[in-house]
């Protein structure tokens, strides 16, 4: 009984402990931008504009400086050079000491502090709490280069449900609702829709979305391609719905849409001919470097590969989020 009180005086201390400020999504960028104008007003720095970006992010990096690479625009359509460039962002949860990689995401990718265990939203979203939600969701970088008219992508060496890729383009009251069928009843009576949902419905536009996390777009206990025989990995889905097959259904009428869910495929597309690309390697994470199966599952190099030659076809540029 001492150690449940505890715990709930623990739970009521940090949520009162969030400044009221954090829980508005428009606080963070508004602070980003005053610090680039007082950036600017102290010395002349370099204000060309890039055209590329991609944002490389090691798992467990979350919380010190990562580089990114761009290419600046030069103004006369071409590239002047390539730039290297490292960022020192605050990461941190408003309600715990260490962040999580769905906190330090939404830091990142959308430029507000969220709380642990929630994505894409800012610190007005308590955890499990679907009704928390609206009104709080946060924009990312990936949405404001697609309305920016730039072509853009998602790579992971993970699911592309999971807590990082999912900032790029989700909003949850909790990172580990990959599909409906880890979501509480309350939450799917709330209205609140699970993360692979979300990435099909949200930004339906994105270019290239490469990695692993194929059971969470299939019926529950829909048989597993590579897998047939193993329970662990067939279809997670309560509504029954195919999101693979709906990901095609949304794409434009004249464009091409590719899904590929073995390496040699990937491989083979002429994407010169694809508009539209979903690879989902594995029924979860994809396998560490040294266990993966060389035939079935691309590397994380060969996937950056195809992702570049795929966004580089828009004459505006493209962000990557790798």
């Amino acid at each position: 009984m001492k150690a449940l009180l505890l715990v709930l005086l623990a739970q009521f201390c940090s949520a009162s402990l969030i400044p009221e400020r954090e829980k508005d999504p428009e606080y963070g960028r508004g602070q980003a931008q005053e610090t680039l104008r007082a950036a600017l007003r102290l010395q002349r720095l370099n204000q060309n504009v890039a055209k590329n970006l991609i944002l490389f992010l090691g798992d467990g990096e979350t919380g010190a400086p990562t580089p990114g690479v761009d290419g600046h625009d030069s103004g006369d359509g071409g590239d002047d050079d390539d730039g290297l460039f490292i960022s020192h962002p605050q990461t941190y949860n408003t309600n715990a000491q260490v962040p999580d990689s769905a906190g330090t995401a939404t830091a990142y990718l959308c430029g507000v502090k969220a709380n642990e265990g929630t994505v894409g939203v800012s610190a007005g979203v308590t955890r499990d709490r679907c009704n928390t939600t609206k009104g709080q969701e946060g924009t990312s970088i990936l949405r404001w280069a697609k309305d920016a008219g730039k072509a853009v992508g998602i790579v992971t060496t993970t699911r592309v449900t999971h807590a990082t890729p999912s900032a790029a383009y989700a909003h949850s009251a909790n990172r580990d609702w990959y599909s409906d069928g880890e979501m509480p009843l309350d939450a799917l009576e709330g209205g609140c829709k699970d993360i692979a949902r979300q990435l099909v419905e949200n930004i339906p536009d994105i270019e290239v979305i490469l990695g692993g996390g194929r059971k969470y777009m299939f019926p529950k206990n829909a048989s597993d391609v590579e897998y047939p025989h193993e329970d662990k990995h067939r279809g997670t889905r309560l509504d029954h719905r195919d999101l693979v097959k709906e990901w095609h259904e949304v794409k434009p009428s004249g464009k091409v849409a590719k899904y590929v869910w073995h390496r040699r495929d990937l491989l083979a597309l002429n994407l010169s001919r694809v508009d539209f690309l979903l690879g989902l390697f594995e029924p979860g994470d994809m396998v560490y470097e040294l266990d993966r199966n060389n035939e079935t599952d691309p590397s994380l190099t060969e996937m950056v590969a195809v992702a570049i030659r795929m966004l580089q076809k828009n004459p505006r540029g493209f962000f990557l989020l790798v």
